[in-house]
């Protein structure tokens, strides 16, 4: 079986063409591929898949072979993808995920034409509690108060086609992420489990942000929770409309006025192609 792997902002992940590749079960392979030592290293696994009326569905799958909705820094890649691979040229796709439709727009080229930055148009946050998914049956999730271990954490929760948990902290950098992320992660407030991010804000228009996923640990970034940063951060007046915001492997542009879509620009990497034993 062919693959390639592909990073957005180091958010690394192992592609495998679908199109013309046949995956019977793909969460033994996300295990298996995924695995640092053991396999080809990576985040988890994402299938670039056809879908008829679409230029391309991204089927995502985390690290321990768990299935999630939506992936920012993967999205950006599976564009990149496609339009290096079947639509060289085109400046706007459409690709459907777990979470609907994400229009993906080219924002630059490499002197071979190929896709170097990617702009995603993330849709719109879902703050309803019982919707992000929260057992808060509540209009939006915001400034509530958790228990983890044994210390209370303010946090907001909303969805950016997936579940997210914002903490604002002092010190991001000495944080034990490894230590409260797990313990938030399968908190019981959140039935389906919860990406927690880490934030520390250095001005309106610039943050500091470390990630837990669900199903993956700690990741270099996080795009769709980057997105729910600058959403939750416009909608409490903590940022601005324009949000930069730096992650392990690098920086994201955010985008948020407060109404609509959460607009998110990154770069897309090929790292590497190779072939394993299915």
């Amino acid at each position: 079986m062919r693959f390639v792997k592909m990073h957005g902002t180091g958010n690394d992940y192992v592609y495998v063409d679908a199109f013309q590749e046949a995956v019977s079960n793909p969460v033994e392979l996300a295990q298996k591929v995924s695995h640092r030592h053991f396999g080809v290293g990576g985040d988890g696994l994402i299938l670039i898949k056809p879908r008829e009326g679409f230029d391309g569905e991204m089927d995502m799958y985390n690290a321990d072979g768990s299935s999630s909705e939506m992936c920012g820094n993967g999205i950006r890649c599976v564009a990149k993808y496609v339009h290096d691979t079947y639509a060289r040229g085109r400046d706007e796709l459409r690709l459907m995920t777990g979470a609907g439709e994400r229009v993906a727009h080219i924002c630059s080229r490499d002197a071979a034409g190929n896709a170097t930055a990617v702009q995603i148009d993330m849709g719109a946050p879902i703050f309803e509690g019982l919707k992000i998914p929260t057992t808060i049956d509540a209009p939006t999730v915001l400034r509530q108060t958790l228990q983890a271990g044994d210390r209370s954490f303010e946090f907001s929760s909303v969805s950016m086609g997936n579940p997210h948990c914002v903490i604002y902290v002092d010190d991001v950098a000495n944080f034990p992420v490894h230590h409260y992320g797990p313990l938030i992660e399968h908190h019981p407030l959140f039935p389906r489990r919860v990406n927690v991010e880490f934030v520390q804000v250095i001005s309106p228009d610039e943050a500091i942000q470390r990630t837990w996923e669900r199903g993956s640990g700690e990741t270099w970034a996080c795009g769709t929770g980057a997105s729910a940063v600058a959403a939750v951060g416009r909608t409490l007046g903590i940022t601005g409309d324009r949000l930069t915001i730096h992650l392990t492997g690098g920086d994201l542009l955010l985008e948020y006025d407060g109404t609509g879509s959460v607009k998110m620009t990154g770069n897309a990497v090929e790292v590497f192609r190779g072939e394993i034993a299915a």
